[in-house]
């Protein structure tokens, strides 16, 4: 009989506008996009209530934040906010938080995209996804190591 453990992980690509998430599989081996919360930049209660939502939903045992961070390293409001977000979700539902350096992420979530064909609106609404998606097979990757 196998003593496997799951743990199932959710990815965020957090966004002034909107908000990127992806879930690893049962076995944290592999991420997929799941959801983009589209919220008005100033009130995230709603953002926050839809997030937990999924934290609990899925099982999730960790989340990782992508944090936004300077090319020259300094601190930047975006990380601030991402960090506030993380200290939210830490308090609200207990689960730990992981943030990883996510410079970048969505030039090469853009360039995946285009690579593959999505154009226009489309892209627009699953980028974010996509970006949460590369920041959490990143983290996932780094475990293995």
């Amino acid at each position: 009989m196998s003593n496997t453990i799951s743990e199932r992980f959710l990815g965020i690509d957090y966004g002034d506008k909107r908000i990127g998430t992806a879930i690893s599989d049962p076995l944290g081996i592999t991420a997929r996009g799941l959801e983009t919360i589209n919220w008005n930049g100033i009130d995230q209660t709603w953002a926050l209530d839809r997030l937990v939502a999924m934290i609990t939903d899925f099982a999730i045992t960790t989340i990782v934040i992508g944090l936004p961070r300077r090319t020259d390293g300094k601190y930047s409001t975006s990380e601030t906010k991402a960090r506030a977000l993380g200290t939210e979700l830490e308090t609200r539902t207990g689960r730990p938080i992981v943030y990883k350096d996510e410079r970048y992420t969505t030039v090469l979530a853009s360039r995946v995209l285009r690579e593959t064909g999505v154009r226009g609106a489309k892209r627009k609404a699953v980028l974010d996804q996509v970006a949460a998606e590369i920041i959490l097979q990143e983290y996932l990757e780094s475990r293995r190591h």
